[in-house]
């Protein structure tokens, strides 16, 4: 009997229908252009020599947030045990669906607010296809309406869903926008409400300048919601990001040091090697607590298909799909360089929710990032 072994490289779906109709009109800044938040404007004190901070995606949960929960907790316990003030996490940089299925206000309470009341440090986001989708049986709003109140608000203050949590909203300036702080610019972006993302050639034109004007001698990340490289059964990659990502890194002749994505509910690693011998590293880390997670493609299953011309120099080099999870991220001066080391945390599913929790460390990688190449 052949193994059933699972596929080392991105596929993508077949068959799938265009749904760009459910394209959603974007909602107005809430800062000026060029859309910056310097990140000393919420942590004062952040350390300029070392950061270290929390990175997910899909944490919302529809039947109980039981993960989600835990997921949450596991980050808390890092904040808590920390054997140093260095190395405690500083915030959480969330990469979008922070509710499902639909991004309205009353979501936020039970999907958001109840399970991080206790998160000590500061949430920054992107939204997710979800957050930005409207349920048709509510009553009326808009687009990313309760998205903005809890992220994009003009001043930090109370938000008027957040029930019994004080958690003031952030004041991040639009939907896409860019994280300014001593070690790294965090550039997000945002990919609308379609399964495969959509992108508008206003925050194109953004990009790129964000791209060009990105800083020697610090760390360039880059976060979208809709993961370009994926090798999973529910979504697959996604052509229209990587013809988008790869099309602004030529434009502007800058590659950023590491891509990270949710959207798939599972974590994988992949690495790009370009023809100059650049490699940039495209993260995918959505098990953050919605309840089904994504399993990775078989090889032979013929309802998938490689790409060469879009995947040829793309291999897959870490996975977990079949339990929840979290990175921590840390960047640390190194000279003239910054290193930026990920750590990927997951949950066993052999516990049950409110047991004692312990998170495994399943992933590591380190990246030398010297800025704009």
């Amino acid at each position: 009997m052949a193994s059933l072994r699972k596929v080392t490289y991105p596929v993508f779906k077949k068959n799938q229908p265009d749904d760009s109709f459910k394209f959603k009109p974007l909602p107005e800044p809430s800062g000026k252009y060029p859309f910056h938040l310097d990140l000393q404007t919420v942590i004062p004190a952040i350390n300029a020599e070392k950061m270290v901070f929390h990175m997910v995606g899909d944490t919302g949960s529809l039947h109980g947030g039981n993960f989600q929960r835990v997921v949450a907790g596991e980050m808390r316990r890092q904040y808590q045990e920390a054997p140093a003030l260095e190395d405690k996490p500083q915030f959480l940089f969330h990469l979008g669906d922070v509710v499902y299925s639909y991004g309205e206000a009353a979501n936020y309470y039970p999907q958001f607010f109840d399970p991080y009341r206790d998160y000590p440090g500061p949430v920054f986001a992107i939204p997710g296809n979800h957050d930005g989708d409207i349920n048709q049986s509510a009553t009326p709003y808009n687009s990313l309406d309760a998205f903005m109140k809890v992220f994009c608000d003009v001043e930090s203050r109370p938000v008027p869903f957040s029930g019994d949590v004080n958690r003031k909203s952030m004041i991040q300036p639009n939907v896409y926008w860019t994280l300014e702080t001593p070690l790294a610019n965090i550039i997000g972006l945002y990919g609308n409400v379609t399964k495969f993302g959509m992108i508008t050639e206003e925050q194109r034109e953004w990009f790129i300048r964000e791209l060009k004007n990105a800083r020697l001698g610090k760390a360039l990340i880059v976060c979208v919601h809709h993961a370009p490289y994926s090798a999973d059964t529910n979504h697959g990659a996604s052509s229209f990001m990587i013809e988008f990502l790869e099309k602004a890194f030529a434009e502007s002749g800058v590659l950023p040091d590491i891509v990270f994505s949710g959207h798939v509910h599972n974590y994988q690693r992949f690495s790009r090697h370009y023809a100059d011998g650049s490699m940039v590293r495209f993260i995918v880390a959505g098990a953050g607590g919605y309840d089904d997670l994504h399993s990775l493609v078989i090889e032979g299953d013929n309802n998938f298909a490689a790409d060469s011309n879009l995947t040829e120099q793309v291999r897959l080099e870490q996975f977990c799909d079949n339990r929840h999870g979290f990175l921590k991220i840390t960047l640390e001066k190194a000279g003239n360089a910054v290193l930026l080391t990920g750590e990927y945390f997951s949950i066993p599913h052999e516990i049950s929710p409110g047991d004692k929790a312990t998170s495994i460390l399943t992933d590591k990688f380190e990246i030398s990032c010297s800025g704009r190449r």
